[in-house]
């Protein structure tokens, strides 16, 4: 039996905890809302529409400094959410930094706190798990989560763009929408890239020629270290070559006295030593190592003037080699000044140059690629798109239907329902596709409460009642395709009353199964069939008047149902239909 405070539903999001406080004419009030159907009742100004406004605020609805209780400061609102594997909330919370902002008991379903604040001058802000946000982030995060049927309230089915979604998860097709959207943007990324590539041809070419230049001068020496150490070797040597032959020469005549056999030569000077250390050591034969290094020295100071004698044989005075030398050296330094000091830094830029120039070169062989890839994607975007179309065609007539059985459900049995396929201009985008983001139509609901009246968008001709009536319709008839969410229901019972209102609860009922609903009614009809029932009350207390919310069960629960069919006299007559009403 419903309202005996059990439930079916295995939601994963919803409210359990909605905390007021200085909001008008409420002081302080905090309600544990649970699973399923949950109902407010109470008289007319009692305060019921505080509540509202309190959701509102949560999904970042607008504040102003008017909705504060008299003589407060500051009001808030503050609700804790149960989150029980809700990736979208969960995902979304994390892309904004607040993956923390969930607390988790182990054991129990994540949950996560949502607060905001209102002040007397007028300004307002949020927090989710106690780290301050935009309240633009509430709109984002929970705006899909949280929605508010009313006369005045917000209604996400009032926007169109809302409708291709609603649509494709009824068709199951929510992937398929969004690999068209994925194509779609993937092309007009190609388009982007292509389009730069080809804006940039002329430029491209100047660069080339720069680039190509460079190269040429950096391939036109060679780099590399030990080569240029020795020109710069070869260098000093030509430069300084007469020089050079003085000295080695004086180097060859002090060690042998050159050709004259000078007899102050080092040669000389060593024989003299060796003749007078060999007769010394015939006298004392200690002597002989002495002998034995004097002769090392000698054959020492042999090599060494060789060598400086074969060093100046061939070393050549060349003015025409040195110029060559000094104009490749040029060429060098040139390259420094360029490119780098050191062959590293010139090497390093040549490299670059390379890389470049291998890209640069590269420009059409990517623009060919590239449209390949544009090619892929267009296929890829045209086929899904008419796949989806196919797929709208077929559960846009199913989904019309079942809303017109529902709406029958709900005493509006002459109301008409329709899902218009417009199509989409693509005369105008990307070359090839043959839809857009979207899909190839904007689907759109279209309502006619009256015969002979031609169904027109609904946000254009449902207002009231029939607004609140037609949004639990089609959330009935969704309430298998749609994620999880919180849905609330103020003036679904305008205009009705008997056996229509009893259908109206059963259809509350249904929707409960799969969405934590609240609902604000008056008859009692709906409030029977609720999963937790609160009633809001005024009281004047120390001359002010404030609003209490509290929880009814069991004989509160019946008389507070019996007041609402037979008034504010409760009798066994009226307590006696409200039981038949809970047993039913």
């Amino acid at each position: 039996m419903r309202g005996s405070g059990t439930t079916r539903w295995g939601g994963d999001f919803m409210i359990e905890v909605l905390r007021i406080d200085n909001l008008a004419l409420v002081e302080s009030v905090e309600l544990e809302f649970g699973p399923g159907l949950n109902v407010l009742t109470g008289e007319t100004g009692a305060g019921k529409s505080i509540i509202l406004s309190a959701l509102a605020l949560l999904t970042g609805g607008r504040a102003s400094s008017e909705t504060l209780r008299s003589g407060a400061d500051e009001g808030a609102v503050e609700a804790l959410f149960r989150m029980d594997g809700h990736e979208d909330v969960a995902t979304a919370l994390a892309e904004r930094g607040l993956a923390e902002a969930t607390e988790e008991v182990e054991g129990e379903a994540p949950e996560l706190i949502v607060r905001r604040t209102l002040h007397a001058g007028g300004r307002s802000r949020a927090r989710i798990g106690g780290q301050l946000v935009p309240v633009a982030t509430l709109v984002d995060l929970f705006g899909g989560q949280l929605e508010i049927s009313s006369q005045h309230g917000s209604q996400a089915l009032r926007h169109a763009e809302v409708h291709a979604v609603a649509l494709d998860a009824y068709a199951d097709k929510t992937s398929l929408r969004e690999l068209v959207a994925k194509q779609v943007a993937r092309v007009q990324a190609l388009d982007r890239e292509i389009a730069d590539l080809r804006a940039a041809e002329e430029e491209r070419a100047r660069r080339l020629d720069f680039l190509q230049y460079q190269r040429q001068e950096l391939e036109g020496e060679d780099l590399d270290a030990e080569s240029i150490a020795g020109l710069e070797s070869e260098h000093r040597r030509l430069t300084h070559a007469e020089r050079l032959a003085e000295e080695i020469a004086t180097v060859c005549r002090a060690l042998d006295g050159g050709d004259a056999g000078d007899g102050d030569s080092a040669e000389s000077a060593l024989g003299i030593a060796s003749r007078a250390l060999a007769s010394a050591t015939r006298m004392d034969p200690s002597l002989e190592a002495l002998v034995t290094q004097l002769e090392g020295v000698e054959s020492e100071l042999r090599d060494v003037a060789v060598r400086a004698t074969d060093y100046l044989s061939e070393l050549e005075i060349d003015p025409a080699r040195l110029a060559d030398v000094e104009t490749r050296i040029g060429r060098l330094e040139a390259l420094r000044r360029k490119y780098g000091r050191s062959v590293d830094d010139m090497l390093a830029h040549r490299d670059e140059v390379e890389r470049e120039l291998t890209t640069l070169e590269g420009a059409d062989d990517r623009i060919r690629v590239l449209e390949k890839e544009r090619a892929k994607a267009v296929d890829a975007a045209n086929e899904a798109s008419d796949k989806l179309s196919k797929a709208r065609k077929r559960s846009g007539k199913k989904l019309a239907k079942s809303v017109e059985g529902e709406l029958g459900d709900l005493a509006m049995a002459d109301a008409r329902f329709v899902v218009d396929l417009e199509v989409v201009d693509v005369a105008n985008g990307p070359e090839g596709l043959q839809t857009g983001a979207g899909g190839r139509e904007r689907p759109q609901f279209l309502f006619s409460a009256n015969p002979g009246e031609a169904p027109r968008p609904i946000q254009k001709v449902a207002s009231g009642g029939e607004l609140s009536r037609l949004f639990l319709a089609i959330k009935n008839a969704l309430r298998r395709a749609d994620r999880n969410m919180v849905i609330v229901f103020d003036e679904v019972d305008a205009g009705i009353g008997g056996a229509t209102a009893e259908r109206v609860g059963r259809v509350l009922a249904e929707l409960s199964s799969e969405h934590q609903v609240l609902c604000i009614t008056h008859l009692p009809q709906i409030a029977a069939f609720a999963d937790r029932h609160f009633v809001v009350r005024k009281e004047a207390k120390r001359g002010r008047t404030r609003t209490q919310v509290a929880e009814v069960r069991d004989d509160e629960r019946i008389d507070e149902l019996a007041r609402m069919a037979g008034g504010e006299t409760v009798t066994d007559v009226t307590r006696e239909h409200a039981r038949a009403l809970l047993q039913r």
